[in-house]
This record gives C-alpha cells, sequence and structure tokens, in this order.
C-alpha cells in the first residue's frame, strides 16, 4: 500500500472525526483502505457496494470537507468496490467509481465479471430500533433458561455476547444442537437481553425459512438492493436453523456477502444448527469456513438434575408448587426432549384444573400414562423413523432432508404416518422431528398414506408389516 496515499487518508480520517459521532467513524470510516493518490486523486477500497452506496448516500459532505482541505479544493474521491470476497484459490473482483456526488461526477459504469450492470439505484428506508419488529419471544430470557452441563458453554457464551455484541471473539457465534435442547430459547434470549439494555441496537430474529422466501421474493421482484440494504442495518441478526440453507447456492450467495459485511462492520451473527459446521452438507467452503470464525458451542439433551430444575421453573412461572416426587417422576419417564417434557406439563396443568385436583403422584400417572407410556421409548419418534427406515432402507439423514424423490418421500410420508398414529406429538412436532417441516406437510403426508393404501396393495401391505411391529413393540 503506498505510504502517500496512507499519509492523506490518515490526515482525512483526524478531520471526519470531529465531524461524525464514534459509532458512526468506527462503522463506515475504520474499515476504509486507502489504495493509492495519483494527484487530486484518493482512491479508497470499500467493502461492499453497500458500504459505496451508504456512503455517497449519507457522508459526502463529510468525505468532500475533508479530501477538500487535504487535497485542495479540486480534489475528489475514486472507490475501488469489492463485490466477490473472493476464497483461497480465487482472488477479491473489484469494481472502481468515481464519486459520484459531492464530487466531480463521471457518467462511468461499474461492470461486473460477466458483463452486467452493478449498480442500480434503490428506495432505502432506515430501520427504527425503537419500532422494528425484532420477531423476538418475550418470554425467551436467561432468567427462565436453565443451566446445566448440557447447555453451560453456550449460556455463558450467550451472555457475554449480549453484553458486548460484535466485540468479543464470539463473532459469530454458532450454537448446535438436537431438537428441543433449547437453541431457540437461548438465541431468543441474547436478543432480549440486548433490546433491554442497548436500546439503539437493531435486532433482528429471523429463520432460514423466512430469510430464504424473503430473498426469492426480492429476487422474483428484482428488489434484491432492497432485500440487502435491510438486513445490513441490522445489528444483531440471529439467524436460526442455519442446516436448511443446505443445497441453496443463490441464497447461501446473498448470505455469505450480507454475512461479511455485517462481521466487517462490528456487527454481531448469531446461528443456530443441528450439527456443528464441519458435518453440515451441501454449504459453499467458503461459507462454511466463516462459521468457523467464532465459537460454536453444542447444546445436549438435559441430565436429570437440569431436567427436575426445568420442571420446577416452568411450574413456578405459572404460580405452581409440584411436588417433588412428582417433578422426579417426570424427569426420569421424560426421555426425549425439552419440548415434548413442556407438552407433558402442560397437560398436567390442563387435567388438574379440569379436574379441580392438587397435583400428585397418582394424578400424573393417571393423567399422563398415555403420553409417559409413549414417551418411556415403547413406541418413540426415533423408533419409528429407525424401523420405517430399516423396513425401506433409507437412512435417517435421507428421510430429515429435503430430498423430493419417491424413494425418499414414500418412507417419510409413512413414519409420520406412524408417528401421528401411535405417539402424542402434535403435527407440528412430528413435523420438527422431519427436518423442520410445517403441520400442512405432515397432514399431506397423513392423506397421502391413506390414498395409497387403498389404490396400492403392495404398499398397504407394507404399512401392515410395520403396524405389527409397532404392536409387538407396545405388547412387549
Amino acid at each position: 500500500m503506498p505510504v502517500e496515499a496512507a499519509t492523506v487518508w490518515n490526515d482525512c480520517l483526524h478531520i471526519i472525526k470531529a465531524s461524525v459521532d464514534e459509532q458512526s467513524f468506527n462503522t463506515w470510516f475504520k474499515p476504509i483502505t486507502p489504495l493509492r493518490n495519483q494527484g487530486e486523486v484518493l482512491t479508497i477500497q470499500v467493502p461492499s457496494q453497500f458500504f459505496y452506496e451508504w456512503l455517497e448516500e449519507h457522508y459526502v459532505p463529510v468525505l468532500k470537507k475533508a479530501v477538500h482541505q487535504v487535497l485542495g479544493t479540486n480534489g475528489r474521491l475514486e472507490y475501488s468496490v469489492i463485490v466477490d470476497s473472493g476464497n483461497h484459490n480465487n482472488p477479491p473482483v473489484l469494481v472502481n467509481y468515481p464519486n459520484g456526488n459531492g464530487f466531480k461526477k463521471s457518467n462511468a459504469q461499474a461492470v461486473n465479471t460477466n458483463g452486467h450492470d452493478q449498480y442500480s439505484p434503490f428506495s432505502f428506508k432506515a430501520l427504527n430500533p425503537q419500532t422494528v419488529n425484532s420477531r423476538l419471544n418475550p418470554n425467551y430470557s436467561f432468567d427462565n433458561f436453565v443451566e446445566g452441563d448440557c447447555n453451560r458453554l453456550a449460556r455463558s457464551a450467550g451472555v457475554a455476547v449480549a453484553k458486548k455484541p460484535g466485540t468479543t471473539s464470539f463473532n459469530p457465534l454458532m450454537l448446535y444442537g438436537g431438537v428441543g435442547v433449547g437453541k431457540t430459547h437461548l438465541v431468543q434470549a441474547i436478543g432480549n437481553e440486548i433490546k433491554k439494555n442497548l436500546p439503539s441496537k437493531i435486532v433482528l430474529y429471523v429463520d432460514q425459512n423466512d430469510f430464504t422466501s424473503q430473498f426469492l421474493n426480492a429476487l422474483q421482484n428484482h428488489k434484491m438492493q432492497e432485500f440487502q440494504n435491510f438486513y445490513l442495518q441490522v445489528d444483531l441478526l440471529i439467524l436460526d436453523d442455519v442446516q436448511f440453507l443446505a443445497g441453496r447456492e443463490k441464497t447461501q450467495e446473498i448470505f455469505f456477502h450480507i454475512f461479511n459485511q455485517l462481521h466487517q462492520s462490528g456487527k454481531q451473527i448469531i446461528m443456530t444448527s443441528d450439527c456443528p459446521p464441519r458435518d453440515l452438507k451441501g454449504f459453499q467452503e467458503r461459507l462454511l469456513s466463516r462459521f468457523k470464525w467464532g465459537l460454536t458451542a453444542d447444546l445436549q439433551e438435559p441430565d436429570f438434575e437440569t431436567k427436575l430444575a426445568i420442571i420446577h421453573n416452568k411450574m413456578q412461572s405459572d404460580g405452581i408448587e409440584i411436588p417433588t416426587e412428582v417433578a422426579e417422576y417426570l424427569a426420569f419417564s421424560v426421555d426425549t426432549n425439552l419440548r415434548d417434557m413442556e407438552g407433558v406439563l402442560n397437560s398436567l396443568l390442563f387435567h388438574a384444573t379440569l379436574l379441580k385436583k392438587e397435583i400428585d403422584l397418582e394424578l400424573a400417572k393417571e393423567v399422563l400414562k398415555n403420553i409417559v407410556k409413549e414417551i418411556q421409548a415403547d413406541v418413540s419418534v426415533d423408533f419409528i423413523q429407525k424401523t420405517v427406515g430399516d423396513y425401506f432402507k433409507v437412512d435417517l439423514e435421507a428421510m430429515k432432508s429435503k430430498v423430493k424423490k419417491r424413494e425418499i418421500v414414500i418412507p417419510r410420508q409413512t413414519a409420520m404416518y406412524f408417528c401421528k398414529r401411535y405417539t402424542q406429538l402434535t403435527l407440528a412436532l412430528i413435523g420438527e422431528n422431519f427436518g423442520g417441516r410445517d403441520h400442512s406437510t405432515v397432514i399431506h403426508a397423513l392423506e397421502s398414506v391413506e390414498d395409497m393404501m387403498k389404490t396400492d396393495a403392495n404398499f398397504k401391505n407394507s404399512v401392515e408389516e410395520l403396524t405389527k411391529k409397532f404392536k409387538s413393540r407396545i405388547s412387549a
């Protein structure tokens, strides 16, 4: 980097710093790199097209003042904009923009490597941290997130991030674990804590389905710039269930650029997944490498003591004291995940209220015997998935994937059918156990199985054979 360019830019920064607040200076001017100074033209490199457009729209007077004081009244800027950050095999792709607003104007047009127009005007609406819909559940907090050996590292990292978002080494923070271990609770607790203590921060929680839907909608309506601008305003971005971005090349591409810009600007990124980054399949290598930049922490199934604490915490929040023997009975009996546990506790509360009885061990056993019987793994979701998978010679990963081949879809729908038949799970929870699908997908699966049993004798025989396996399991 030429010394002269660095000297000129440092002189400009001293002037700029006196004209903007510290946060704006750190966000919009510190990431800039001086490249060269040729006569009256200073070329600076900025991390993205959005970055360039933001400077042009909001800071031209500040830049103009600084450049004119350092280079004279004819001084002007040229931007070198990174439009592709590249990877270890390919260098970054840069385009140059002459400054277009406060200095000498130019008709030059930026072009990417495919020769397409890279720049187009956009209508930008700023987000207000006081009114933006962060999509957080206010009931999720650190206070009602029970700590145990199963989640201690993840919770401690979450607390650290909540105190100093974007400034710790935990950026990004990747939390992973199975269904119902508390990932969503924890990341939303982080978001709620930041909103409470740092009200000027813009916090946004979004799951991958919504992110992908918004992206596709923007793509179809030619509003990609607006889509990207929206996310680049966020101070804390929480992306839930990132594993379902697998195979979505275009969505990964836009998320890669949003990730880069947020990270370079000192913004905090939090993600959840069902597995660590090293086990994610169908992802660009450069995106996976960024997932590993910060901290990856797992949440495991809670042990007996942690489940006891969770049970007491849940009941106390509803104003009810549960007898120790009942809590211990449930902690031993519910051996799947925390969502099942919450369903059991809600059912217990409902029946106790309906029957106007005190909660005791006898009532718990009587009212919940069917639920507990299923959860004790007589016929659990895992057992159903394994049994159906073995029968059709399909592995569990394929059954939970987005693959729509008939040889995968039929076993998946059949397993959903038996989950509805032999467990007490809601349709939504059944779908959650099959790769995060919604209840309408489960309904479609049930209808498809019923229809196939009427029209396909071989398939009907398969269902009857599987039914015998499950009935023998129950009677064993």
